[in-house]
């Protein structure tokens, strides 16, 4: 980089119900650095480019290689992880602000709650009682294991959340995150008898029949999950199973 310093424009709030405000910050370049480098440098020495010297920028990270997902926000108006996000690809300045479909707990930092309810309401695991010894488990093609690994490395990064524009206050749209995560464990040898259970939910309200096929979901989708593949295989299972569901009441077999 010919200029030597990284300029960025941070979008803050001291707190769920206070104002947003903008301040910018320069901080030294130095090759290779990402955007979490350019935030701890602001941690070191807060101060703005118009020598305030101001609260450290609050914000949030863990595996700092694109494992978690605690370090989702906007940069230059795209959700994506600021840890794999390389500063010499951006045009400066740097916009960085929290995303926006999700309640803001400080600056950076967002509560993504919403989207670990819906784990549970879609009852996203293998259950395992664990109580005694059950054995070897049950065998997988490696043909099977390899497409369904893909859908396992959804890190609930709620990028895919952020830009759909059916998640908004009128909506309890689940998201394609939650809708690929029934594809996955509907087709897990164990995690299939509880099947019915993941379809009832995506029958329910907020459920697939929420989503409007904008597909920005996958376009985002920081480790590249085929989301509107699981949407519209799980759109074809949901009618399958509603329609036995209604011929064959009360018990429908899967």
């Amino acid at each position: 980089m010919a200029d030597q310093t990284v300029h960025l424009k941070i979008k803050r709030q001291d707190g769920p119900d206070k104002p947003s405000y903008w301040q910018e910050f320069a901080v030294p370049y130095t090759p290779g650095m990402n955007i979490l480098t350019c935030l701890d440098e602001i941690s070191k020495n807060p101060t703005t480019i118009r020598g305030e010297t101001v609260a450290p920028v609050a914000w949030e990270s863990c595996c700092l290689e694109e494992v978690c997902g605690a370090c989702s926000m906007r940069i230059n108006g795209v959700p994506q992880q600021a840890c794999s996000a390389l500063v010499e690809k951006y045009k400066q300045p740097i916009t960085l602000e929290p995303m926006a479909k999700f309640p803001i707990v400080r600056d950076l930092i967002i509560d993504r709650q919403t989207m670990f309810d819906n784990l549970m309401r879609v009852r996203a695991w293998v259950p395992i009682d664990g109580t005694y010894d059950l054995g070897p488990g049950p065998r997988q093609t490696a043909a099977d294991q390899r497409w369904m690994y893909v859908l396992s490395r959804c890190m609930t990064c709620g990028c895919c959340l952020d830009v759909c524009p059916q998640v908004n206050p009128r909506s309890d749209f689940i998201g394609a995150a939650m809708i690929n995560q029934v594809r996955l464990f509907n087709h897990h040898p164990t995690g299939r008898m509880h099947a019915k259970e993941r379809l009832e939910a995506l029958l329910g309200s907020g459920g697939i029949a929420d989503c409007g096929n904008a597909q920005n979901c996958v376009q985002v989708c920081p480790k590249e999950i085929p989301l509107t593949q699981s949407i519209s295989e799980m759109g074809r299972e949901t009618v399958f199973y509603a329609v036995r569901r209604f011929l064959l009441k009360p018990d429908v077999e899967m």
